[in-house]
């Protein structure tokens, strides 16, 4: 199951890319997380439901010191990524 969500609000700046990182690690999830130009945070992860779900109940918080406005959620192909990684 594949998910790309993208992240706005005050989501750059605040270690949001690493959380997420981290968070997607603990729930067993691949894929990635990068910064975008226009300020949002773009994630894509893969994995089972109940795990994407979690994920997505985290992202609507945030870490620490994140303001999160709102999630666009897409479903998207799979892709078999083997890890999570942060993207420049």
């Amino acid at each position: 199951m594949n998910r790309q969500i993208r992240v706005s609000g005050k989501v750059q700046g605040v270690f949001f890319r690493k959380s997420t990182q981290k968070k997607a690690l603990e729930l067993g999830l691949t894929g990635w997380v990068k910064n975008e130009e226009d300020g949002t945070v773009l994630v894509e992860i893969e994995g089972d439901l109940p795990s994407i779900l979690a994920m997505q109940s985290w992202l609507r918080l945030g870490p620490p010191n994140a303001v999160v406005e709102n999630l666009d959620i897409i479903t998207g192909e799979e892709r078999a990524y083997e890890d999570f990684l942060i993207l420049e």
